[in-house]
């Protein structure tokens, strides 16, 4: 004969008050999932999510537009243009751009599926703020550096004055300015240290040259001599951007008069150009016989006790 065991009531209640859980389960999953609320909002979801990757898309290219036009104005607008540095600066901006609306467009897409972005945004601060107090100095230079860029405040292959150093610029990074002086040194400046900067490079230069003349010579003869030695040198001087000005007599010396000649030429090249005008008015007076001062000194010799006889 087979015997039967009896279950426990205790223990057949546990069992199915089990099973009417986990029946209660699906059934609420079964509910969430056949509900047309849940699908609408799904539905909505979505269309919010391809509407903000859409507008995203739509910012990322008008600001791209206007860096574009922005850079080939500045490049328009520059006498002396490196083409490659727009170029670069260009694209700087782009990814700048593009890295912070996707950051935006991925923290509205969060959203969209209810994630809590507060402690996100809390760790992100908390650690940006870390690295700006363990890194102050590389902070400020970085700053620095992208004003200068962003701002067009120099360029590379400008001759530029900041502090005590004058050269021309080689790079221009985020980090560090290279400069390199006419004699060859080449000095390296952390962004954060150029306060002032003189820059040399963005305007027509003026080269001043002073002619001194004897007094024994005629100024108006002079001045006639020179305006027809400056005259046909813009054509031969590449530098010179301008026919040379001849401004009159400036100043009275004490062994002659000095007469001042100006001369637009491209950037930063006036040394060169007052070197070649100098040369050329020289050979010029020369040939003309005009003298140029020098001091002279007059003494007295004594013929006998009643008379006095002076010469040079």
């Amino acid at each position: 004969m087979y015997k039967f065991h009896e279950m426990p009531l205790a223990e057949s209640s546990n069992i199915e008050a089990e099973i009417q859980e986990k029946l209660n389960v699906f059934q609420q999953f079964w509910n969430y999932v056949t509900s047309s609320e849940t699908w609408g909002g799904y539905l909505w979801s979505l269309i919010d999510i391809v509407i903000i990757f859409i507008v995203t898309r739509a910012v990322i290219a008008i600001v791209h537009r206007i860096i574009d036009h922005t850079m080939s104005k500045k490049e328009k607008m520059r006498l002396n243009v490196n083409s490659r540095r727009m170029v670069t600066v260009a694209k700087l901006l782009k990814n700048v751009t593009s890295y912070t609306l996707n950051f935006i467009m991925l923290l509205l897409v969060l959203a969209e599926f209810n994630i809590n972005l507060g402690p996100l945004l809390a760790g992100a601060g908390v650690v940006g703020l870390a690295i700006g107090f363990g890194a102050q100095s590389l902070v400020k230079d970085v700053i620095t550096g992208f004003f200068i860029i962003f701002e067009d405040q120099f360029a590379v292959g400008d001759i530029i004055e900041t502090g005590k150093f004058r050269g021309t610029v080689e790079v221009i990074g985020l980090r560090s300015t290279r400069i390199k002086n006419w004699t060859g040194e080449v000095h390296i400046i952390p962004n954060g240290m150029i306060n002032e900067v003189t820059n040399f490079s963005l305007e027509n230069s003026i080269a001043v040259i002073d002619i001194a003349v004897a007094y024994e010579e005629d100024a108006e003869r002079t001045i006639q001599i020179i305006k027809e030695t400056v005259e046909p040198m813009v054509a031969e001087i590449e530098d010179l951007l301008k026919v040379p000005e001849v401004l009159g007599v400036q100043t009275f010396g004490s062994t002659g008069v000095t007469i001042r000649v100006i001369a637009e030429c491209k950037p930063y090249t006036h040394y060169g150009v007052t070197r070649i005008i100098n040369a050329r008015l020289k050979k010029a007076l020369d040939a003309k016989g005009i003298d140029i001062p020098y001091p002279r000194l007059v003494t007295y010799q004594r013929a006998g006790k009643g008379g006095m006889n002076d010469g040079t």
